[in-house]
């Protein structure tokens, strides 16, 4: 199959989950002998932080604007399936463009859907419209549950499926590290997420200073007061992810607002810390236990006293059963490999539904 992307970043993790997301996916479904494009537009930040300039798992070009998008225009048209990826810069135009060049499956795959069907309703339509949803032949969405009838029933998404973010088992691995943290988080900094950051991890560190806590992430604002016993890391790269993960006792995942109302989001945080056997402790929202059993394979947290009740783990064994329950269930059900099948299967079928369509519209011509 050849497969055209055109996403936020491959090349730059700096400042966002997508370039994680893309690389674990489109690693995995080039392993399965598939042929992919990954086509990113050249802004100044990523140029900046670029990290993966090279990919070796696909071909990699930057386009300068929308007209440099023109230079491409063999590539889309003669894919076999074109992804368009949310956060896009000039997004409704480039699908614009994408359902007006491509001959084969066009899809959108929305790495934000909770955040995007909250811009829609208030008429934001930054990277995807109302109108360009039903050209896509298929709507991938980082979102599962109700949220995909949704799609269909009040958009018109012709084909609303489920493709949760996922982890490179191979990359994301236990490894050997002195606890350097009791609790780590991992994350760029957003308005909606602070309020339970702040409840989860500052204020369980002004509690208990003797315990080690870190928040690594870019775009934090200068004037948060962090506790003496939290340690800031602007960025790590994935890279440093494992080893990141590795130097802490617990991890926490703390979920955007719009992605808790709509449940069924997890972040790849989950997954990738689960696979380098590190355990977590989340913020709850529907979905969560379809994904982890809860006291088995993952901790739930709403208060600060929660998240300490959590850590008070002198032994360590509550730990290493939970890790290892977690790392289970992530090596059997989410690793970049299972989406790639999945992806693969998705694109086959709107195929098989696309030339049945154009089937029925030359009998009826």
């Amino acid at each position: 199959m050849k497969l055209v992307v055109l996403g936020l970043s491959l090349s730059s993790a700096w400042g966002n989950g997508h370039a994680t997301t893309w690389r674990a996916l489109l690693g995995a479904f080039a392993a399965r002998g598939h042929d992919v494009l990954f086509l990113e537009r050249d802004v100044p930040w990523y140029a900046a932080n670029r990290d993966l300039p090279q990919p070796s798992f696909c071909r990699f070009a930057l386009y300068r604007d929308l007209d440099g998008l023109a230079d491409w225009k063999r590539e889309i048209a003669g894919a076999d399936a074109v992804i368009v990826g949310s956060y896009v810069p000039d997004g409704v135009a480039v699908g614009r463009l994408v359902q007006r060049m491509a001959e084969g499956v066009t899809a959108f795959y929305d790495i934000d859907t909770p955040v995007t069907l909250a811009k829609l309703a208030r008429g934001d339509h930054e990277y995807v419209s109302p109108a360009l949803i039903p050209g896509y032949d298929l709507y991938l969405s980082f979102t599962g549950g109700p949220t995909l009838s949704l799609l269909e029933r009040r958009y018109g998404a012709r084909a609303a499926r489920v493709l949760y973010c996922s982890v490179d088992a191979a990359a994301y691995q236990p490894m050997r590290r002195a606890t350097r943290w009791d609790l780590s988080y991992l994350g760029t900094w957003s308005a909606d997420r602070q309020p339970v950051l702040e409840r989860l991890l500052i204020e369980p560190a002004r509690r208990a200073p003797g315990l080690r806590f870190v928040v690594a992430g870019a775009q934090y604002p200068a004037g948060i007061e962090w506790p003496a016993n939290v340690e800031r890391i602007e960025h790590v790269p994935p890279t440093g992810h494992p080893a990141f993960y590795a130097a802490s006792r617990f991890t926490l995942n703390v979920t955007r607002a719009d992605m808790v109302r709509a449940g069924w989001s997890p972040s790849v945080r989950l997954f990738e810390a689960a696979s380098c056997g590190t355990p977590v402790i989340s913020d709850i929202w529907p979905g969560l236990s379809s994904l982890f059993v809860p006291d088995r394979e993952i901790l739930l947290a709403r208060t600060a006293e929660e998240v300490l009740a959590a850590l008070d783990d002198p032994g360590g064994e509550r730990r290493r059963r939970i890790a290892t329950a977690a790392r289970r269930r992530v090596l059997r059900a989410h690793t970049a490999a299972h989406r790639a099948a999945a992806l693969e299967a998705h694109l086959r079928t709107a195929m098989t539904r696309r030339r049945d369509r154009a089937a029925m519209e030359e009998m009826r011509l």
